[in-house]
């Protein structure tokens, strides 16, 4: 079994795990699960030396932080513990609040349901959904002052677009930078927006769902999933083009992601513990070149396909519909 890697996340000088716990599952984002088995997951990766923690009050609507709070009793001071504030719920109307009272009441209400006194990363979730101008304005000055407090170690930007990610980045200070489904086998194109700009002003690079949100597994995406049919379908015919070669798509995946030189921690959902070995065994080993080389010429018609994600003017260039 691999041995974990670390690596520094950016300019918080902080060492986290080349792999890092995505706590969604744990809020049934995507699908019942035993909580026992889900904190038992959560030990045993801390165990196996995962050392980040990720999660959100939007995930399960708060349950995702409750079962991590409860499960890290005894555990907090071996974890680096990251969450988020300003989404809450799906809609746009509804489910967003990016102000600066709402952050300082979010903060309070996390540490209460987290069981612990600070947070190592708070991030702002999903800044799509947001203003530019309030983020930088007033989001961010609330959370750079909660660092004053001690309940907030660093800040950090989470979202699925790169380019509001970027820009955000360069008008406000923040120390960490969260990208989701844009850095995998089907979509790389974080390296083209935030791979050189978190290299030369040294934020720590995140990335998240190295899965691609599930494509790239045996059982195959969800049906909420928003990418369009085609990138679903080419994620089926890649993990049956794998399979036919002994290998687990995901396998081929996870070896990928991790070779990147410059993102921190890749964080994977999780809730049980043979999700946690299944991760693990990928640290350390490289993929196969003929493999790779064969799945990305396959999977090439529909690489770097983006949906539209957050307000209309924070949609990527290019960007298309969301499957509904």
């Amino acid at each position: 079994m691999s041995e974990m890697m670390y690596r520094v996340l950016g300019k918080t000088g902080l060492k986290v795990s080349m792999i890092g716990f995505g706590a969604s599952p744990l809020g049934q984002e995507f699908g019942v699960i035993d909580p026992a088995e889900g904190k038992r997951a959560v030990h045993y990766a801390i165990e196996r030396g995962i050392n980040y923690f990720d999660v959100a009050p939007y995930y399960g609507r708060t349950l995702a932080e409750t079962r991590l709070g409860e499960a890290l009793l005894g555990y907090r001071d071996k974890v680096i513990l990251a969450t988020k504030a300003g989404r809450y719920d799906k809609e746009l109307a509804t489910g967003f609040d990016f102000s600066a009272q709402r952050i300082l009441k979010s903060v309070d209400e996390s540490l209460a349901r987290l069981q612990t006194d600070y947070i190592d990363v708070f991030q702002i979730h999903d800044i799509e959904f947001g203003l530019h101008e309030q983020i930088i304005n007033e989001t961010l000055p609330a959370m750079q002052q909660l660092k004053q407090t001690g309940k907030v170690r660093f800040v950090g930007i989470t979202g699925y677009p790169v380019y509001p990610l970027k820009e955000i980045a360069k008008a406000a200070e923040v120390d960490t930078i969260l990208s989701y489904c844009r850095y995998n086998l089907m979509d790389t194109s974080m390296d083209d927006v935030l791979t050189p700009l978190a290299r030369e002003q040294e934020i720590g690079l995140i990335n998240a769902s190295p899965l691609h949100m599930r494509v790239l597994t045996t059982q195959g995406a969800p049906e909420w999933h928003p990418a369009p049919r085609r990138v679903v379908e080419m994620g089926r015919q890649a993990a049956a083009f794998c399979r036919s070669r002994g290998v687990d798509i995901a396998d081929l995946a996870m070896q990928f992601v991790l070779q990147h030189p410059v993102v921190a921690t890749t964080l994977v959902g999780m809730s049980k513990t043979k999700h946690v070995d299944q991760n693990l065994k990928t640290v350390g080993v490289a993929p196969d070149p003929e493999l790779l080389a064969e799945v990305l010429a396959l999977i090439k018609p529909v690489a770097n396909v983006a949906w539209q994600e957050g307000r209309p003017e924070n949609y990527d260039p290019g960007a298309v519909e969301k499957q509904s």
